[in-house]
């Protein structure tokens, strides 16, 4: 496994983030617990989950599956950079009572303490926030951080879903206060098919020192080989990825990107997650295997190589937006 640094950071994280979403709604605990271990004996370090995960009246399940892991010593938690998120709704039937979720000063300590009850741990590394929350104020957002962090309770804060705007005026707030590092990462949607965070986030998150943890690295199965799984009767596509192969324009973009990796001899998801090891900024891509098989899929990927070829190929089928302004500018 490679490692680098988290944005601005002293924290070493892999250049993999293994994602636990389909931890209990997907795979059952057992199996969840063995896709860790793997994880962690791959020298995946760095977990990624969120207080919402499990879904509907399970809510919080996917969390306690990890603290249930970690419960099982040999050193789980000290090897493991651990991340989770507060701001959704955390009430079963999504009536929340007032105060019970996004951003308020109130709702971070209430979230900070239960994820850490289901977690069964007493510090989560990266704490971050799920959204902007346009009712809160980040003097307000920061002053709840600050007094997690002097009990020991967090250690890094960082964002995820936010806009380039945003990423500034949060650590714009942070500097002002002073003491406050701010926020040092970013978990956005990006992806092969899915560029816009080129625009603005990922410059904004280079400029304030945050690293990018790029979220759907193969666009919902779109780019994981799925028209090759289709014609061999494999799983077929569904939700993001049948909507879009509905459309014949977007299915002949992905023949051509599956018959472009066929001639290089390479797997389709594999490349995509090597591709994000190859840009600006990118600390490592979030998988979210159901299998064991998907991990050790994910892994190969660490140590590929794209050749410039290869490369300039994909930029020809899913090219970016540009930089920022002169993609919408001149």
């Amino acid at each position: 496994m490679k490692y680098t640094q988290l944005g601005r950071t002293g924290l070493k994280v892999s250049r993999l983030v293994l994602g636990t979403m389909n931890f209990g709604p997907q795979t059952d605990e057992a199996d969840s617990h063995a896709i860790m271990d793997a994880a962690l004996d791959a020298g995946i370090n760095f977990f990624d989950t969120a207080n919402v995960y499990g879904w509907g009246e399970n809510k919080g399940r996917t969390e306690s599956i990890i603290g249930n892991w970690f419960a099982q010593g040999g050193e789980r938690r000290d090897k493991v950079v651990l991340a989770t998120k507060v701001y959704g709704n955390m009430a079963a039937d999504g009536d929340a009572w007032p105060n019970h979720d996004k951003l308020s000063a109130v709702n971070i300590r209430r979230a900070v303490d239960a994820s850490l009850k289901r977690l069964r741990t007493d510090y989560i590394d990266v704490y971050q926030f799920h959204h902007i929350d346009r009712n809160t104020p980040f003097d307000e957002i920061w002053q709840a951080i600050d007094v997690l962090v002097q009990q020991g309770k967090i250690l890094y804060v960082g964002s995820s879903n936010f806009p380039g705007y945003k990423i500034a005026q949060a650590n714009e707030a942070a500097a002002r206060r002073g003491g406050t590092i701010g926020l040092v990462s970013e978990q956005c949607l990006y992806n092969l098919a899915e560029r816009r965070a080129e625009m603005e986030v990922i410059p904004a998150a280079q400029e304030y020192g945050l690293g990018v943890i790029p979220w759907s690295p193969l666009h919902g199965g779109l780019l994981g080989g799925v028209i090759k799984k289709e014609v061999q009767g494999g799983r077929r596509a569904s939700g993001r990825a049948a909507d879009t192969l509905a459309d014949p324009t977007a299915r002949a973009q992905i023949q051509s990107y599956e018959d472009l990796l066929d001639k290089h001899g390479l797997e389709p998801g594999e490349a995509a997650l090597a591709w994000l090891l190859t840009r600006p900024g990118v600390t490592g891509p979030i998988v979210g295997p159901r299998t064991a098989e998907q991990l050790a899929s994910a892994l190969r990927a660490v140590e590929l190589e794209l050749s410039q070829e290869l490369l300039t190929g994909l930029d020809e089928i899913f090219p970016g937006p540009g930089p920022s302004p002169e993609a919408f500018a001149w």
